[in-house]
């Protein structure tokens, strides 16, 4: 199900920009899939559209792009999104540089006051092909 999701990944962000010889063929992109606490999603989607994507950018990520599966079993409990960063070293910067982030510590905690939201967090890096049409 997973390698599933990946190709399916790799059209869409193959269709969603056209290829540049100029960019930075080190960038990396990350596959980042949460799963909720039952019935927390909404409370997710909320914290990343009022706060995380904006903070993401403020440590150098770049949003690229956030999905629900459609896949009932996941679909209420699950968010998966790619952020893409210069390399890896630029990517453990940035996490680093948000989870010391004062603002994110104030919304994380507030955003928690009832448990917590989030249960499990997966992460795959992964890197352009040379026939990617994005890299």
């Amino acid at each position: 199900m997973k390698w599933m999701f990946l190709i399916v990944l790799a059209v869409t962000l193959g269709t969603a920009a056209p290829s540049r010889a100029d960019e930075d063929t080190s960038r990396v992109f990350e596959i980042r899939t949460y799963t909720t606490a039952p019935g927390k999603l909404q409370e997710l989607h909320r914290r990343f559209r009022e706060h995380t994507l904006k903070l993401f950018e403020r440590h150098g990520m770049v949003n690229i792009a956030y999905w629900t599966p459609q896949d009932p079993k996941a679909a209420s409990n699950t968010l998966i999104y790619v952020l893409s960063h210069k390399n890896r070293e630029a990517a453990a910067q940035s996490w680093a540089a948000f989870g010391a982030d004062p603002e994110w510590k104030q919304v994380g905690a507030a955003s928690e006051a009832n448990g917590p939201i989030v249960i499990k967090v997966e992460s795959t890096f992964v890197q352009a092909t040379d026939f990617s049409p994005m890299k």
